[in-house]
């Protein structure tokens, strides 16, 4: 993991941005350097989450989603690329306890983070700094990145 005092100077980077493990003891530093930075903080416990409806409805509640957000992949998409109704210089989105999910529904898992990584790279391009951190158990998931 990247020392605690470098953290807000990696957040700022939007080309480094996209989706990775949560360290163990990372979540609390990257909160603060996050915060430090001014960028919105999103949390959402996926405990006990076991299929795509479940793991929507967290995200749409989590992330304060519009009304019109139509519970699928592509209205995760869109609202991912565009969060105009939630305005910030930068974005932390923790998904905090993510193994159920992962092993109850590991196609939609998998679906997921690669909506967030591609979200995490559009708005890199608009030089926002979009960051995933996934709270696993497991390491070495092929999908998610180390800081």
């Amino acid at each position: 993991m990247i020392a605690e005092n470098e953290l807000a100077s990696v957040l700022q980077q939007p080309d480094r941005a996209g989706v990775y493990h949560l360290p163990q003891r990372g979540g609390n530093a990257i909160t603060q350097a996050a915060r430090e930075l001014d960028f919105r903080v999103l949390r959402v416990d996926l405990s006990g989450c076991a299929d795509k409806a479940d793991f929507l409805a967290r995200i749409a509640a989590g992330l304060h989603f519009p009304d019109w957000f139509g519970q699928n992949w592509d209205a995760l998409a869109d609202c991912l690329a565009d969060m105009a109704w939630l305005p910030a210089d930068g974005y932390v989105i923790i998904l905090e306890h993510a193994d159920r999910f992962r092993v109850a529904a590991e196609a939609d898992f998998i679906a997921a983070l690669e909506t967030f990584d591609e979200a995490a790279r559009e708005q890199a391009a608009d030089g926002i700094p979009v960051w995933i951190f996934v709270g696993l158990t497991a390491n070495g998931i092929v999908h998610l990145r180390t800081l």
